[in-house]
C-alpha cells in the first residue's frame, strides 16, 4: 500500500533492466533502466492494445481487475498505437499548440495568485494543508479552463479521480466511477459539438485537418484522459518539489538567492521523486529480449518511471540524492518518450515553472508542520500521491 515508495524504488532499480512484479494478482513484467526504457519505449512490438494481452484474451483477467480502468479506458491516442495513435494524436497537437499554452500564462499567473490568498487565509494562525488548498486545485483549474470543463464539477471530479487511482476502492464502485466519468464527458463534449467555444475541446472537436475527425468516443477518450494526467501529474510535481526543497535548505537558498533557476528545480524534481511511479501497460507482440531476459508474447510490461529516476547508469551514483548543482544535464524520462511521449508536459511544467517561485516568493519561511517522515502516500499504485501535505506558512 505503498508504505515505502524508496525502499520499493531501490529494489526495483538494483533487479534492471527487467523484473517481474505482482499488480494486485497479475503478474506482469517492469523494465527499471534507463536505456532499456528508452529503447523499448520505441520498439513498436510492445503496444497498448488492451486485445493482445493474453491474460485479457484467456479471460484470467476482467473488469472485476483493479487496475483495469488503466488499460481498457477507451479509444484514445493513449491506447492505440501506429497510424491510428499518430491520427489522433495529430489532433491533440493542432490544439494543444506552444501560442496556446503560452497565451494560458497569465490565466496561471491568475490561479496561483488566487490561491495563494486562500493558503494565506487558511494557514494565518496555524498548520494548512498544502494539498486541497494550492497543489491540487491549481492544476484542475488549469486544466479545466484549457478543456473547457465547468468549475462546477471540480469537487465531484476530485471525488471520483480518488476513488478511481485509490488501490482500496471496492470494484464495483470504482466501475460506476468509470462510467460516471464517460456520462460527464461525453454530456459536455455534446454541449461543445452543438455549441463549440474557445478551448481545447472544441479544438479536438473541430480538427479535420489530415484526414477524418475524431469520433465523439475519441474525443471523450482523449479528454477524459488528458484531464485526469493533466491534473494528477503536476500535483505530485509541486508537492514533491515542494517537499525536496524544504528538506534540502542550503539548495532551497540558492534558488532564493538567484543562483540556481527554478527550471532546474523542476527538472530534478521530477528526475528523483517523479509523479508517475508506474505507468500501466504494453504488450508484446512478439518475443521481445531484454537483457538476458525474454518477454514472451502475450505479456505486459510496465515502466517503472521512479525507479529509472534513480538509475545510476544513467545519472551517477548520487542517483538517490536530490542535488540541483548537478554538472551534467538532468536527463530523465519522467514524461516518457517516443510516440506516446506525455503531450501535456510543457503545460505541467509551465504550471510549476509559475507556482512554485510564487509559492516561495508569498511564504519565504515556509515550513513543514510534521516531521517529514510522517507524510505518506496515498495507497495509488500508479501516482506518486500524498496523502496530506501541512505547512506552516511563517516563521516562530
Amino acid at each position: 500500500m505503498v508504505g515505502d515508495l524508496d525502499g520499493e524504488t531501490a529494489a526495483l532499480r538494483e533487479a534492471a533492466p527487467i523484473t517481474r512484479i505482482d499488480l494486485l494478482g497479475v503478474p506482469a513484467w517492469t523494465v527499471t533502466s534507463h536505456a532499456e526504457a528508452r529503447r523499448l519505449l520505441n520498439d513498436t512490438r510492445l503496444v497498448k492494445d488492451i486485445n493482445r494481452w493474453e491474460l485479457w484474451r484467456s479471460g484470467q483477467v476482467t473488469h472485476e481487475w483493479p487496475l483495469i480502468g488503466m488499460i481498457d479506458a477507451g479509444r484514445s491516442m493513449f491506447t492505440v498505437d501506429g497510424p491510428e495513435h499518430r491520427r489522433l494524436r495529430t489532433k491533440t497537437a493542432q490544439a494543444i499548440t506552444p501560442r496556446r499554452l503560452e497565451a494560458l500564462r497569465p490565466v496561471i499567473e491568475e490561479i496561483t495568485a488566487r490561491l495563494l490568498d486562500d493558503l494565506a487565509e487558511q494557514g494565518a494562525d496555524g498548520p494548512v494543508d498544502l494539498k486541497p488548498v494550492f497543489a491540487q486545485p491549481l492544476p484542475m483549474l488549469v486544466v479545466s479552463h484549457l478543456m473547457g470543463v465547468d468549475p462546477a464539477l471540480h469537487p465531484r471530479l476530485h471525488e471520483l479521480y480518488k476513488a478511481f487511482f485509490s488501490m482500496l476502492t471496492p470494484q464495483d464502485e470504482r466501475l460506476a466511477v468509470i462510467e460516471e466519468l464517460d456520462v460527464i464527458f461525453t454530456e459536455m463534449v455534446r454541449e461543445r459539438t452543438a455549441a463549440p467555444a474557445d478551448d481545447l475541446t472544441s479544438a479536438l472537436i473541430l480538427a479535420d485537418e489530415g484526414g477524418e475527425p475524431l469520433t465523439e468516443e475519441e474525443v471523450v477518450g482523449n479528454l477524459k484522459a488528458m484531464v485526469a494526467a493533466g491534473h494528477e501529474t503536476t500535483i505530485g510535481l509541486i508537492l514533491n518539489a515542494v517537499r525536496a526543497l524544504l528538506t534540502h535548505p542550503d539548495q532551497l537558498e540558492l534558488v532564493l538567492d538567484g543562483n540556481i533557476g527554478w527550471d532546474t528545480v523542476v527538472e530534478e524534481t521530477l528526475r528523483w521523486d517523479t509523479p508517475t511511479t508506474h505507468l500501466l501497460m504494453r504488450f508484446a507482440t512478439e518475443d521481445v529480449q531484454v537483457g538476458d531476459t525474454v518477454v514472451r508474447e502475450g505479456e505486459g510490461v510496465v515502466v517503472s518511471y521512479r525507479a529509472i529516476g534513480r538509475d545510476r547508469a544513467q545519472h551517477g551514483d548520487d542517483a538517490d540524492a536530490f542535488d540541483i548543482r548537478r554538472e551534467t544535464p538532468i536527463r530523465h524520462m519522467t514524461f516518457g518518450h517516443g510516440p506516446h511521449i506525455c503531450p501535456g508536459a510543457a503545460l505541467s511544467r509551465l504550471e510549476a515553472s509559475i507556482a512554485l517561485p510564487a509559492l516561495f516568493d508569498r511564504f519565504p519561511r515556509l515550513r513543514p508542520a510534521v516531521p517529514v517522515e510522517e507524510i505518506r502516500n496515498l495507497p495509488v499504485l500508479t501516482q506518486n500521491d500524498l496523502a496530506a501535505f501541512p505547512v506552516l506558512l511563517h516563521g516562530s
